[in-house]
């Protein structure tokens, strides 16, 4: 799930923050580059910050989430100047001239150092480093540890070990950070609560279970 300032997609999702490097640096997720806009180079975000104007002024440059088959992969990228249109935040970034170009960036993900030490500012908002060890707690009972947070464009994911399993990743459970799903987080505490649907952490009954027994054939004497 992300940045100090990660929501991802839909109002539903929390806001982890990427691990700490060993530079004592963390990576916030501030956005994501979502559709080439006109012919000369702007492109949609898709915002994952409270502070899109703080984040986006010109000069800002910020490590690219790209494959390594990307011509951008390994090049930060930098603002050119920053707006919204028709109540959508476009960008446009140095050495995008294009439409070609901003297409080159489409799903890139844009992300920017912050000091280790900081702290969210955001209500609901948490460093990956924060949520890594806590209990998972369902129904009152801990289930398994957050063992590391993944991040995806769709969505932010807890990779929880179930209590009692092995480093093995059959023994690991992807959740979604979402709040239907992981409804509390308690950094204090040392827990997260979740309300996880069927099927998450068990698997379920196989259809024919639930089917009633097939009688025996009937004695060959009682035949006609």
């Amino acid at each position: 799930m992300s940045g100090e300032e990660t929501t991802g997609p839909g109002a539903d999702a929390r806001k982890p923050v990427n691990a700490v490097p060993p530079t004592g640096k963390t990576q916030l997720r501030v956005g994501r580059l979502v559709k080439a806009h006109g012919l000369k180079g702007a492109i949609k975000l898709e915002l994952y910050t409270d502070d899109p104007e703080g984040r986006f002024v010109p000069g800002a440059t910020f490590t690219l989430q790209v494959p390594e088959s990307s011509p951008w992969h390994g090049k930060p990228l930098t603002v050119r100047e920053f707006r919204w249109m028709n109540s959508h935040p476009v960008a446009f970034f140095e050495g995008v001239e294009d439409r070609s170009g901003a297409e080159d960036l489409i799903r890139a993900i844009l992300w920017v150092d912050e000091d280790a030490e900081a702290v969210p500012t955001e209500d609901d908002a948490w460093f990956d480093h924060q949520l890594v060890g806590l209990d998972v707690v369902r129904d009152g009972v801990s289930v398994g540890r957050v063992v590391r947070v993944d991040h995806f464009p769709a969505q932010d994911l807890l990779i929880i070990r179930r209590s009692g399993g092995s480093a093995a990743s059959d023994d690991e459970i992807l959740v979604p950070f979402v709040k239907a799903i992981v409804p509390e987080v308690d950094v204090a505490g040392g827990r997260v609560v979740v309300t996880p649907p069927p099927g998450l952490f068990e698997e379920l009954a196989s259809d024919g279970e639930d089917e009633q027994p097939e009688r025996p054939a009937e004695n060959a004497s009682d035949e006609a």
